[in-house]
C-alpha cells in the first residue's frame, strides 16, 4: 500500500480531479481501517510527536490512563494525566527521551485496584527521532493468575516438606512434655520457685510449638469439608458476637452489615468461621485505638461477598502479593500460616479471596462464594437492602 501511494503521489500532477478524488477516497478507507484496528486493540496506544504532544490516542488508551479531554492535543502529554505518579513518570521519561519497558503503576479505578505496565520507545525515522510510542497494558489478571499460580506452587512444596517434618517434630515434643510433667511433681516435694518458673516457661514453649505443627498438619493434610445449607448473615453475626467486647476493648469501633437477600449456601461452618475469625483477628492487631472495623455480607453475580475491613496501618504493594503465601509475616511472633489456612479453606468451598489495601489507610478483605444456581435468581430482583447490626 505505501509504495502505491508513493507512486500515486509520484503522479499527483498529471492526474484530472477525478483521479485525485479517488486516491483521496482510498487514503480515507486505509486510514479508517488503521483506526478501526487501533480503536479494537486491549493494548492503549499514545503517539506523541517531537514536542510530546499527543497526536494519536486510542479508545483503550483512554479507557486505562485517566486523561483530560479537553487539550489533550494541544499541551505536553504530562498535564493531560489526572494521577500525579504517571503524569510525573511521563515528564521524566518524555523529556530525558528515555526508553521504559514495562513499567508498572497501581490505580484505584471503579472496578477495583488496576496495575498497568508502560512502555515508552522513541519513534525513529531516517536516523532522527520523529516523536514517541507510549504502548499501556492493564497486567491486573495476568498478576493475579501469577500470584495464584505461585500460591499453588508453595502449596504443593509445603505439603511435601511439613508433613514429614511435622510428625518428626511432634513426637519428641509428647515425650519433652511427659517428662517436664513428671519433674513438676517431683519438685512439689522441695519446692524451689525458681526452678518452678523455669520449668512453666519450657511447658509454655511446647505448647506454642505444638500449636505450630497442628497448624502445620492443618494446612498440608487433604482437607475434609462438610458443607451444609446454612446462612452467612447467622455466621457473620455470631463471630461479631463474639469478638465485640475484645475489639471494643481496644478501642475500636464496629460495624456489621447483613443483606437480607442472601440465600442459604452450602458451608463446612466450622472451618469457614476460622477463616474469617483469622481475617478478624489480623484487622484488629492492625487497627490502632480509634479506628473502625467493619463486616459485612452480600450477593451479586452468581456469588455471596463477605467482607472484613479496617482502617488500619494497610499493606505494602511490595507485601501484598506474598501474604497468602506460607511462613510469610511482618508479625514478630507469627508463624506465617493463618492467612494460607484462610485462603485454603475458601479454596476448597470453591471460592476466591481477594485483597485491598493501602499503607495507614486501611485494608479490605474479600471472600467469594459462589451461590448454587437454583438460588441465583433471588439476586436477581430489586437492590437488597442492608439492615445494621449495632
Amino acid at each position: 500500500m505505501r509504495k502505491f501511494l508513493q507512486r500515486a503521489l509520484d503522479k499527483v500532477s498529471r492526474m484530472d480531479e477525478e483521479s485525485i478524488q479517488g486516491l483521496l477516497r482510498l487514503l480515507n478507507d486505509e486510514n479508517g481501517r488503521l483506526e478501526t484496528v487501533l480503536d479494537s486493540m486491549l493494548d492503549g496506544i499514545i503517539v506523541c510527536d517531537v514536542g510530546n504532544i499527543p497526536i494519536l490516542v486510542n479508545k483503550s488508551a483512554e479507557r486505562l490512563i485517566p486523561l483530560l479531554a479537553q487539550e489533550l492535543f494541544d499541551t505536553p502529554l504530562w498535564h493531560n494525566v489526572r494521577d500525579d505518579e504517571i503524569s510525573g513518570f511521563f515528564r521524566q521519561t518524555l523529556e530525558g527521551e528515555e526508553t521504559i519497558l514495562d513499567r508498572e503503576f497501581t490505580l484505584d479505578a471503579k472496578q477495583g485496584v488496576r496495575i498497568l505496565a508502560l512502555s515508552v520507545t522513541p519513534l525513529v525515522k531516517e536516523k532522527k527521532i520523529t516523536g514517541t510510542l507510549i504502548h499501556i497494558e492493564d497486567t491486573t489478571e495476568k498478576r493475579k493468575r501469577d500470584v495464584r499460580l505461585r500460591r499453588a506452587e508453595n502449596l504443593a512444596s509445603l505439603t511435601t516438606l511439613a508433613a514429614g517434618v511435622a510428625h518428626e517434630i511432634k513426637n519428641p515434643l509428647g515425650a519433652i512434655s511427659i517428662h517436664v510433667q513428671l519433674m513438676k511433681k517431683l519438685l512439689k516435694r522441695n519446692a524451689d520457685p525458681q526452678l518452678d518458673k523455669y520449668l512453666g516457661i519450657v511447658d509454655e514453649e511446647i505448647d506454642r510449638l505444638n500449636r505450630i505443627v497442628l497448624d502445620f498438619l492443618f494446612a498440608v493434610r487433604p482437607m475434609e469439608i462438610m458443607p451444609i445449607n446454612g446462612d452467612i448473615n447467622g455466621l457473620i453475626m455470631e463471630l461479631a458476637d463474639l469478638m465485640r467486647a475484645e475489639i471494643e476493648n481496644a478501642g475500636i469501633s464496629l460495624h456489621v452489615h447483613a443483606s437480607e437477600t442472601i440465600p442459604l449456601i452450602p458451608f463446612d461452618k466450622r472451618l469457614l468461621k476460622q477463616a474469617i475469625l483469622n481475617l478478624i483477628q489480623n484487622a484488629e492487631a492492625a487497627t490502632p485505638k480509634g479506628g473502625t472495623m467493619s463486616i459485612s455480607a452480600n450477593g451479586s453475580n452468581g456469588e455471596v461477598h463477605i467482607q472484613v475491613g479496617d482502617t488500619g496501618s494497610g499493606i505494602s504493594e511490595e507485601h501484598l502479593g506474598k501474604i497468602f503465601e506460607p511462613y510469610f509475616t511482618t508479625k514478630q511472633n507469627g508463624t506465617g500460616l493463618g492467612l494460607t489456612l484462610t485462603y485454603k479453606i475458601i479454596k476448597e468451598h470453591g471460592g476466591d479471596i481477594s485483597v485491598n489495601s493501602r499503607v495507614n489507610q486501611g485494608t479490605t478483605f474479600t471472600i467469594s462464594l459462589p451461590i448454587p444456581q437454583t438460588d441465583r435468581k433471588m439476586l436477581s430482583g430489586p437492590i437488597a437492602h442492608e439492615r445494621r447490626i449495632p
